[in-house]
């Protein structure tokens, strides 16, 4: 892996740098990119777009005096380098190294941890109006994503920012016309005819840079550029927000980010107000591979740089296992195949979330409704009051955001939307943003909703069919990746509501017994424990409503009960056991396994759940100590 030549550590060696040598810098910083990306896996089609971005701004703004907030993160690499973290690429989201996403406990730099999209522009003006209020010289910069902005809260943010005349807040556009998918909607089609725009062909090709205009005739350029504006591209929705908009220009050309981010730097601390700067730029610059396939190098794991992604052929190899996400989007066009009424609707995952043979199939009934899910899940609603059966697909982390209109809009009125909650449990590389810790909790403790954790992969797909028939909320969760590679039935028929499968039976004396009662994938690691011990083992499938009479039976012939999951223990399914036994007036020894009370960093999943206690040695050695000891 070669070092760029330059040796650039951090931002105040970098604006030693003339202009001139800035392009040599970005190519060399690109090229390290793509080669550190090649080794660890990561994202790479967005972080080679934003190179030049990132040089222009740490090279005119004085981070980290000014706060530079990236959103999503995931576009941060090149940042990362330049803020004293060049050698830590090699451990790039692997255990004990360092996060993927800007992170304030790694660096000074990262001024917000950002990985959730469409936060950026609140942080930032929170950061600006502190500016104000202590009589700080500096500027707080968002650097947000076209398809981030189709967060309703990047524009509640700039709502309410574009209300204070002189806040030094900058917001950077980065236009790609992608988030990992293409982008979608109104908005994507507004950018799109201001990027057509006669003011942007003149600026590319170095027609007339009304912003490079010295101090000294900033009132009579503050004019010009009004006039040119409004001559060349129509009144804009940022300026109607209250920022001055400036752009669109080419994020790739330095000649003109670096003049340009100047003069607003400038404008920002004279007390000129909020600034909007669009620029436009490619994902995966650079690396022919990436441009021509940006979807498929977004997030890679480690490849060849010369030879880009191979698929290896499987001829004469056995079948590779489906992954828990293909399960559902089989499941998915099968049952729309069966029944009209079904629609499928995802917040910009269609790929993630195994949604793209449903969206060929069935175009018409498939939505993509951007970086928007509290509308993805109140827009299932209103469909659900009209007699149409809505699949929402998301990741767990990101139903989070929806949680509002889950309870209000959903839950409240008992409509019957399914939710298809993937990267349940632990994500890996993606770290705490990402992982799917809570939804049990949170899910759980919301009337009306059905809450299922299926085992393994057909467990996945018939609970699906159960969530469907159901009349209510319901949710099926499920982790990232594969199973054991179980034989998956064709069947669309559901599950009695609320009923476990015994897996194994104890074969101690009544009264000895222990039970093991899991919930999800991690019964998988229980079975071996369970031969072991001789243990009593149950796969429970549902979390809300419970098997209460199973559980009054096994209360009855067990001394002492153990419960997993692959979630937080605080409020989580083994709660909801101990919560009924306490009901019943049950007195039962209880041993909780799950995620604790803590944030748990990137790293193998595997070797996270064994520091966890959550593999087969450390549920084994838990249930010695607890009761065997």
């Amino acid at each position: 892996m070669t070092i760029p030549s330059k040796l650039i550590q951090f931002p105040h060696e970098l604006r030693k740098l003339t202009r001139s040598e800035l392009p040599s810098l970005a190519h060399e910083l690109r090229q390290y990119i793509l080669e550190s990306v090649a080794s660890t896996g990561g994202h790479l089609s967005s972080n080679l777009g934003t190179v030049e971005l990132a040089v222009a701004l740490h090279y005119v703004f004085n981070t980290p005096d000014d706060r530079l907030i990236w959103d999503v993160g995931h576009q941060s690499y090149a940042h990362k380098i330049l803020t004293g973290r060049r050698e830590q690429m090699a451990h790039l989201r692997q255990f004990g190294g360092i996060s993927g996403f800007p992170k304030r406990s790694e660096s000074e730099y990262d001024a917000f941890g950002t990985a959730h999209s469409s936060t950026s522009i609140s942080a930032a003006a929170g950061m600006a109006y502190a500016a104000q209020l202590k009589h700080e010289q500096r500027v707080a910069v968002a650097i947000i994503g076209d398809s981030a902005m189709t967060g309703g809260m990047a524009f509640e943010a700039m709502n309410h920012a574009g209300t204070n005349r002189t806040l030094p807040l900058v917001v950077v556009l980065n236009d790609n016309d992608m988030s990992i998918s293409p982008a979608v909607g109104a908005l994507n089609r507004y950018l799109a005819r201001l990027i057509s725009s006669p003011f942007y062909e003149a600026t590319k090709n170095g027609v007339g840079n009304v912003l490079s205009i010295v101090p000294p005739l900033k009132e009579f350029a503050k004019r010009l550029e009004a006039q040119a504006k409004g001559m060349l591209v129509p009144a804009n929705i940022f300026e109607e927000f209250g920022f001055n908009y400036i752009g669109p220009i080419d994020g790739h050309d330095l000649d003109s980010l670096v003049p340009t981010l100047e003069n607003i730097k400038r404008m920002s601390l004279e007390g000129d107000g909020p600034q909007f700067l669009h620029v436009v730029t490619k994902k995966g610059k650079g690396y022919p591979f990436a441009e021509a396939n940006p979807i498929l190098y977004h997030g890679p794991s480690k490849f060849d740089p010369l030879t880009g992604i191979v698929k290896v052929s499987s001829v004469g190899s056995p079948a590779p296992k489906p992954s828990f996400t293909q399960v559902f989007g089989q499941w998915l066009c099968d049952m729309a195949q069966a029944d009209e009424r079904l629609i499928g609707i995802t917040p910009a995952m269609c790929e993630g979330s195994g949604m793209g043979n449903f969206q060929k199939q069935f175009p018409t009934r498939y939505h993509d409704v951007g970086i928007a899910e509290q509308h993805a899940v109140t827009f299932a609603g209103g469909l659900a009051c009209e007699a149409l059966k809505p699949v929402v697909a998301i990741y767990s982390t990101f139903l989070q955001r929806g949680y509002d209109q889950l309870i209000h809009d959903i839950a409240l009125q008992d409509l019957p939307v399914v939710f298809a909650i993937d990267r349940a449990g632990l994500v890996g590389a993606d770290g705490a943003t990402h992982a799917g810790s809570f939804d049990i909790a949170y899910l759980r403790c919301v009337p009306n909703m059905v809450l299922m954790t299926p085992s393994d992969e057909n467990e996945t797909r018939l609970l699906l069919n159960t969530a469907f028939a159901t009349q209510h909320p319901s949710a099926v969760r499920y982790p990232r990746g594969t199973g054991t590679g179980v034989h998956i039935t064709d069947s669309l028929e559901p599950l009695p509501i609320g009923k476990a499968v015994m897996r194994r039976t104890s074969n101690q004396e009544s009264g000895q017994k222990l039970a093991v009662l899991a919930f999800g994938t991690l019964l998988q690691q229980c079975i071996p424990v369970c031969e072991s011990l001789d243990l009593t083992l149950v796969d429970m499938r549902f979390v809300k409503p419970l098997d209460e009479e199973l559980l009054k039976q096994l209360a009855l012939t067990h001394r002492g009960f153990v419960t997993i999951e692959d979630g937080v223990i605080a409020g989580g399914a083994g709660s909801a056991v101990q919560e009924f036994f306490n009901a019943q007036n049950v007195q039962v020894n209880m041993l909780q396994l799950g995620l604790p009370d803590q944030f748990i960093d990137h790293g193998d999943v595997a070797k996270l759940m064994s520091q966890l206690g959550l593999d087969s040695q450390g549920i084994e050695k838990a249930i010695q100590d607890r009761f065997f000891s």
